[in-house]
């Protein structure tokens, strides 16, 4: 394994490079920590480089990960290096360099899945990925305008879900809905039925829209069926984004839940 102790190396000053746009340079990602690398390697083997904090190499977790993978690929760094560039505060000594899987679209969707246009919070966007892989959804569709679905806040807030589900990013979401051979069905509060109330289909397209600005009008006006969520508007106007997407898609798999979201 080839050790750095240098802030100068080539190396550690493009990774830092990579660090400082949030985790995103093109097509690179830093995955920070053992849960993440762990799941990438489960899932999708070695990385493009392993990088480990040099003083832990002994922790039985860090010692693991470095026996699985191939040597020329693993770099120790010094630990002020490696903390430079964690996500969060208290890195675990570890981070992956690598390539997110970028799936192609099929030419026919006839599973439930969700699309996301223009949510914005990776917060949100981490809470979706991870609500959609406890419904059973295993595609989303992100528009163009949302959050970066690997970058460092979206992969803490899903928890490890990016693994569980194929990620389809900065898409024209108007140019996929001819692709779908199942219902859309939006949220909506004007123009709508409760959800309770409403005849939702075993399988559909749920979008869910900006957190500000709700769905684009556009793709509001293509849908088959508009729901709304019951709550005291006098209290809130709306409900987040996330939530709302959460009671959605559970209330659908308590109808159908026979039904699989996807094969």
């Amino acid at each position: 394994m080839k050790h750095i102790a240098s802030r100068d190396n080539p190396l550690v000053k493009s990774l830092h490079r990579i660090a400082a746009t949030g985790g995103r340079r093109e097509s690179q990602v830093l995955l920070d920590g053992v849960h993440l690398c762990q799941a990438w390697l489960r899932h999708h083997g070695a990385p493009q480089r392993a990088l480990f904090d040099a003083a832990r190499l002994a922790q039985p977790e860090i010692a693991e990960l470095v026996s699985a993978l191939p040597t020329d690929i693993c770099v120790g760094l010094e630990t002020r290096l490696l903390s430079g560039l964690a996500s969060v505060e208290s890195d675990q000594g570890v981070a992956f360099l690598v390539q997110p899987p970028q799936p192609a679209l099929p030419p026919r969707i006839d599973e439930t899945c969700v699309l996301l246009d223009h949510v914005q919070d990776p917060g949100n966007v981490g809470t979706l990925i991870r609500t959609c892989a406890a419904a059973g959804i295993r595609r989303i569709l992100l528009s163009e305008g949302c959050a970066a679905a690997w970058s460092p806040k979206v992969l803490r807030s899903a928890q490890g879900a990016h693994f569980a589900v194929e990620l389809h990013e900065r898409l024209d979401l108007a140019q996929v809905l001819p692709r779908l051979d199942v219902p859309l069905v939006a949220t909506a509060l004007q123009e709508s039925i409760s959800l309770y109330d409403a005849n939702l289909p075993p399988c559909c397209a749920w979008v869910f829209g900006h957190e500000g600005q709700g769905i684009d009008a556009a793709l509001l006006g293509a849908a088959d069926l508009r729901v709304r969520i019951p709550h005291d508007v006098q209290a809130v106007e709306s409900l987040n984004v996330a939530v709302a997407a959460a009671i959605c898609l559970f209330e659908q798999r308590r109808r159908f839940p026979g039904v699989p979201a996807a094969e």
